[in-house]
């Protein structure tokens, strides 16, 4: 039976915080352990952990079953997210005339206000105040004036600036848009900023740079930096503790939110329907939001559609690999910074060899520096071509089939695992398939092989995989994702 169809079932939501007496307890335990079965299979681990796995299963009579949660948001978020699943896993489990009683623990309610729960999370993000004088508060925090003024917390690395960022051809329009965001927060058309590109190439350097700049030239006073993994711990912290509307009303307080590696939110319903609204609210109120990613917004899998088309409302701008002469330039910045004055030649012998990246440039030359040092040499070309040599043989390491498929997995935001599942959704289908595709390209595998180390598929899957995932090259969007994926694994190559 449809998931559309358990709508006509009578299967009742009732809110119960009066029941105190419970009569079979192990029977709950049993049936809601069945309901988790389903559960589980539809849903992903994290958003099943922090939604589900904190729920105790405490009585259950006649076909009435009984749960205790942490708190009435949760249930108000499972409510409205996963009624039909849970209709579903109870029809299974239960029958059709199943009732569901809810109740709450009264240990994590709060006789606060959400304003006054708000304050406290906010006050967990201020380092300081420059006076400890003040003419006037609010619910106990300070009221900013003249004469004070808060040191916001901004997560900001201060060594990454416009000044030392090396402009080139390869990422002239990015730190363009980036320069002009800085200097005017919310007042560009570039709103939100989406910056993209491979590893190494700068994004997190840019992003952090406009932070850096707003923060020194006072263009805005509530700048804040993350990484969309960081976001995601700290909102699963905000459910456990109970506080998920503190958290996003930190979030929403911001002038400027960066936020990087977006990709990361992949596959975290809970997590990126969450920051959809913060992104909404933000957006609503003028507030300038900046986004780094290894992908293109249309090439991104594993987040909601309404989500990517908000990412394309103002300007998403890639970030190419350096071109020589920008190596170039980076080597001799880099040289300036520790004070040396490496030959001409040495460096564009470096910059002509070493071309991925950013970091893996910066990389063999304080690894040329470290080798001189320790050895007593002197900085020469021969040196350096016993770097860039070990360099070259360092990447070339063979993958295996296992570091595949945690590449291409990482990237759809998914388990390992899925890929050897036997599940047949459409986005595990196809992430399962591109995986197939780069192990059979990039190693020496059997076919036979391949399949095997796929859930012990066999070699006719594999074969059509591949040809699946060659016919869908003339979709440009896919390109670019197979281009991205690619890079990766070149990159751990």
């Amino acid at each position: 039976m449809s998931v559309d169809n358990l709508q006509n079932q009578k299967i009742q939501l009732i809110n119960d915080k009066k029941r105190i007496v419970y009569k079979n307890p192990e029977k709950a335990k049993e049936i809601w352990k069945k309901c988790l079965e389903i559960i589980k299979q539809n849903i992903n681990g994290l958003t099943f952990k922090t939604w589900f796995e904190p729920i105790e299963p405490v009585d259950f009579e006649g076909e009435e079953l009984t749960i205790k949660l942490p708190n009435d948001f949760s249930w108000d978020y499972i409510e409205v997210n996963f009624n039909a699943l849970l209709k579903k896993a109870l029809l299974h489990s239960i029958g059709e005339n199943a009732k569901l009683t809810y109740i709450f623990d009264s240990e994590n309610s709060s006789d606060e206000t959400p304003e006054q729960r708000y304050i406290s999370y906010y006050r967990s993000h201020l380092i300081a105040s420059k006076t400890s004088g003040s003419n006037g508060s609010l619910n106990g925090i300070k009221v900013n004036d003249k004469k004070e003024e808060e040191i916001f917390e901004t997560n900001l690395n201060e060594k990454f600036t416009f000044d030392n960022f090396i402009k080139g051809e390869g990422n002239q329009l990015a730190r363009a848009a980036a320069y002009a965001v800085a200097n005017s927060p919310g007042g560009t058309s570039f709103n939100p900023l989406f910056i993209y590109g491979g590893v190494g190439l700068g994004k997190t350097h840019l992003i952090q740079a406009i932070g850096n700049y707003v923060v020194q030239n006072k263009k805005a006073k509530r700048v804040l930096y993350t990484t969309a993994e960081k976001f995601t711990t700290e909102f699963v912290e905000a459910i456990k503790k109970g506080n998920p509307n503190e958290f996003t009303s930190f979030y929403r307080s911001v002038d400027i939110l960066i936020i990087d590696d977006i990709q990361f939110f992949a596959g975290k319903e809970s997590t990126t329907d969450t920051f959809f609204h913060i992104f909404n609210s933000l957006y609503q109120l003028g507030k300038q939001i900046v986004l780094s990613c290894d992908k293109p917004p249309k090439s991104l899998s594993g987040l909601d559609e309404r989500l990517i088309s908000r990412f394309q409302w103002g300007l998403s701008v890639d970030i190419q690999p350096p071109d020589l002469e920008t190596r170039i330039a980076i080597l001799i910045k880099k040289s300036e910074a520790y004070n040396l004055d490496i030959d001409l030649n040495i460096i564009e012998y470096i910059a002509t060899n070493i071309t991925n990246n950013i970091r893996e440039l910066e990389g063999a030359l304080i690894k040329l520096l470290a080798k001189a040092s320790l050895e007593g040499k002197e900085i020469t070309l021969d040196l350096a071509r016993e770097v860039v040599k070990s360099v070259a043989t360092e990447k070339k390491t063979t993958l295996t089939l296992d570091q595949i498929q945690k590449i291409v997995a990482d990237y759809f935001g998914v388990s390992p695992d899925v890929l050897r599942s036997k599940t047949k959704k459409k986005e595990f289908v196809q992430a399962r398939q591109i995986a197939m595709y780069f192990c059979k390209k990039f190693t020496n595998a059997s076919l036979k092989t391949i399949g095997l180390n796929f859930g012990g598929r066999d070699h006719s899957t594999v074969i059509h995989a591949i040809q699946t995932v060659e016919e869908s090259m003339n979709d440009e969007s896919f390109v670019d994702m197979l281009s991205a994926i690619q890079r990766k694994i070149e990159y751990n190559s």
